[in-house]
C-alpha cells in the first residue's frame, strides 16, 4: 500500500476549494451558464456521449435552451416544479439544465418506483408536470399532466441564447433540483438541492479529480441520484470534459465499453467494484486509459484487489449526504477509509462522531445535557456542524423530516448539527470508516432501503397479518440484504407473495429472506423488537426461512 504524498493531497484540497469558489462567484450561478460558456469557446467538443447520441457543448447548450423555451411557452414560472422520469441518456441532463436555468425546480424521479411510492414522490415535490419517457408513462398516476417523449416537441424551438425578457436568473440559494433519499420515515423524501450546491459538488470534484478538457468520465450510475446525476456530470461539464453516459451497469460489458469510449475516469459505487472484482479473467487483458476511479462505498476487502487487478492508478473515495451537512474525502488513497479532514481545514469542515443508544438511536448526553464524543475507533454517529459556522442543510419538502435531521445544543448552547444517520469510526490517524446505518434504513445494491416502506407493502399482501423488515449481513456482499419476518393466515401463499413483491417493489428493496413466525414481539409502545430478529438472521432462525434464489 502506498499513500499519496502530503504535498499532492494538499494541492487537491486547495484546487477543489479554488474551483468551487470561482463557480460560486459567477454572475449567473447555474451549471447551465458554465455549459453556455464552453459552448461559446469550444462548441464542437463532446459534452455528453451516449450509446446512440452525442451532444457537443454547442448542442447541449442549444438543447437546454429549447427546453427552457418549452417551459416558458407552458407558462411555467420560477419555483414551479417539474418531475422527470426517464432512463439515463444525454437528453436527461439537457432537460434539467434547461428548466433549472429559468428558475424551475426539477424533481428527479427514481425509475424503479411504481404505484404508491411514485405517486408519493410526485405529490411530495408539488410537481405540476411530469416529463416522462414513453415506455414509463403507464406508471404515472392519472391526475398528473404528463409529457412523454418531449424531445420531439422541442425540436422546432430555437436553441439560441434566451432573450433578456426570457431570462429569470436564479440566485445561489434558489432550488435547482429535488433528489430523493430514503430515510427511517419510509417513503422517499425529496431533498432540496440548490444551485449553490450543484456548483459546489461540481467544482469540488472537478478540483479533487484535477479534471481536464481531455478527460472522459464513464457514468453508468442512475442520473436521478446525486452521484451519477450531479457529481459525475457536473464535475466534467465544469472542466470542459466529457461524460460517457450508459443506461445501467453491466459487469460483462463494463471494461470493454470503458476502453472503447476512451474513458479516463470511472464513477463507481462500492457494489459495482465488487461485481467487477468477481468478473472473469478475460477482463484483466482489456487495455484502458483509466487514470482515476471516483466514488463511494468501496469496502476495504475489495479496494486493493480491485485497484491491482484492473490497474487503477488512483482511487478517490468520498462520503457525502445528498442533503448536505457531512462530507469527507479520502484523497490519500487509504484503502477502506471514506475520508480524512486535514488539520488545517478542520475549522471549515467540522465533523464529529457522537455516541448513540444502540436500541433507540438517540444521542447519549452527559449530566450537563451535552452530547458525548466517540473515542478513537469507537462507533459513533457522524454529525456535521451547520451554518452560519459551517455547512448548510437545505432540508426536505417535508418540514418535520427536516427538523428531525437537526441536532441542537450538541456541544454548546445553541449550536446546530446535521444528523447523518450513519455509524462510523475514526482511527488514530484521523481516517473515517463507515460501519452501518442507524435506525430502520439499510443499504443494499447501492440503494438505501426503508424498512417501514417495505413492511407497509408486505402488510397489504393477501395472507400477511403483520411484517417486520430488517437488514442482515450476507458474506461477500456490501451492505445488508433485506429480510422479512411475517405473521400469516390461511390465505397466505409464497408464490403469490413473490409475484406481488415483483410488481410493487424495485429489485433492491425486495426481501431476499422471508421468515414465517407465529408472532412478532413488540415493546410496551407497540414498536417492533427487530434487534433479536436481525441478530438471528437467516442462519440461526428458530422459524422456517425461504430464500429468493433469483437475487
Amino acid at each position: 500500500m502506498s499513500l499519496r504524498p502530503s504535498a499532492a493531497v494538499t494541492k487537491d484540497w486547495v484546487r477543489a476549494m479554488a474551483t468551487t469558489q470561482r463557480l460560486l462567484e459567477m454572475p449567473e450561478p447555474t451549471l447551465a451558464a458554465v455549459v453556455h460558456e464552453h459552448a461559446a469557446a469550444r462548441g464542437d467538443s463532446p459534452a455528453l456521449i451516449g450509446p446512440d447520441e452525442t451532444l457537443s457543448y454547442g448542442e447541449l447548450s442549444g438543447r437546454a435552451n429549447r427546453y427552457a423555451r418549452w417551459a416558458l411557452s407552458e407558462g411555467l414560472a420560477a419555483d414551479d416544479v417539474v418531475a422527470l422520469l426517464m432512463p439515463n441518456r444525454p437528453d436527461y441532463v439537457a432537460i434539467w439544465l434547461g428548466l433549472s436555468q429559468i428558475g424551475c425546480v426539477v424533481a428527479l424521479l427514481n425509475t424503479n418506483l411504481a404505484t404508491d411510492a411514485l405517486s408519493h414522490s410526485i405529490k411530495s415535490a408539488g410537481a405540476r408536470h411530469v416529463i416522462v419517457d414513453g415506455a414509463l408513462a403507464a406508471r404515472l398516476p392519472k391526475d398528473v399532466r404528463a409529457w412523454p417523449d418531449l424531445v420531439q416537441t422541442v425540436r422546432g424551438l430555437s436553441g439560441a441564447p434566451l432573450a433578456t425578457h426570457q431570462r429569470r436568473t436564479p440566485r445561489p440559494a434558489d432550488r435547482a433540483l429535488y433528489i430523493y433519499t430514503s430515510g427511517t420515515t419510509g417513503l422517499p423524501k425529496a431533498a432540496t438541492v440548490t444551485h449553490a450546491r450543484v456548483l459546489e459538488w461540481s467544482g469540488w470534484f472537478a478540483g479533487m479529480m484535477d479534471a481536464l478538457p481531455e478527460d472522459r468520465l464513464f457514468d453508468c450510475l442512475p442520473l436521478y441520484h446525486s452521484v451519477g446525476g450531479v457529481v459525475a456530470v457536473g464535475s466534467m461539464l465544469v472542466a470542459g470534459g466529457s461524460v460517457v453516459i450508459r443506461e445501467r451497469f453491466s459487469a460483462s460489458r463494463f471494461w470493454g465499453d470503458v476502453a472503447a469510449s476512451g474513458s479516463t475516469i470511472i464513477q463507481y459505487i462500492g457494489e459495482l467494484c465488487r461485481y467487477l472484482a468477481q468478473s472473469t479473467e478475460a477482463d484483466d487483458k482489456i487495455e484502458h486509459k483509466v487514470r482515476l476511479a471516483c466514488g463511494n462505498g468501496l469496502a476495504g476487502d475489495v479496494w486493493e484487489r480491485f485497484q491491482q487487478r484492473f490497474r487503477i492508478p488512483r482511487i478517490l473515495e468520498f462520503y457525502a449526504a445528498t442533503e448536505g451537512g457531512v462530507s469527507l474525502t479520502n484523497c490519500e488513497g487509504m484503502p477502506g477509509a471514506i475520508g480524512h479532514v486535514p488539520k488545517f481545514l478542520a475549522h471549515r469542515f467540522p465533523v464529529a462522531l457522537i455516541r448513540v443508544d444502540p436500541e433507540t438511536s438517540a444521542p447519549v448526553r452527559d449530566a450537563a445535557g451535552r452530547c458525548t464524543r466517540a473515542t478513537t475507533d469507537e462507533p459513533g454517529e457522524a454529525i456535521g456542524k451547520l451554518a452560519p459556522a459551517a455547512a448548510r442543510f437545505d432540508g426536505y419538502t417535508d418540514s418535520q423530516a427536516t427538523e428531525a435531521k437537526i441536532l441542537r445544543d450538541v456541544f454548546e448552547p445553541g449550536d446546530r448539527w446535521f444528523r447523518s444517520g450513519d455509524l462510523m469510526r475514526q482511527d488514530a490517524a484521523g481516517y473515517y470508516y463507515f460501519l452501518d446505518r442507524l435506525g430502520d434504513t439499510f443499504r443494499w445494491k447501492g440503494e438505501n432501503v426503508a424498512t417501514t416502506e417495505v413492511a407497509a407493502v408486505l402488510r397489504a399482501c393477501p395472507g400477511v397479518v403483520d411484517a417486520a423488515v430488517y437488514g442482515v449481513a450476507v458474506a461477500g456482499n456490501d451492505g445488508k440484504a433485506g429480510m422479512a419476518a411475517l405473521v400469516t393466515d390461511a390465505a397466505f401463499d409464497l408464490t403469490r407473495l413473490h409475484a406481488y413483491l415483483a410488481e410493487k417493489l424495485p429489485g433492491y428493496a425486495r426481501p431476499m429472506f422471508v421468515r414465517l413466525t407465529p408472532a412478532l414481539d413488540t415493546t410496551g409502545t407497540f414498536r417492533l423488537q427487530k434487534a433479536e430478529l436481525a441478530r438471528e438472521g437467516y442462519l440461526d432462525s428458530r422459524d422456517p426461512v425461504w430464500v429468493e434464489e433469483s437475487k
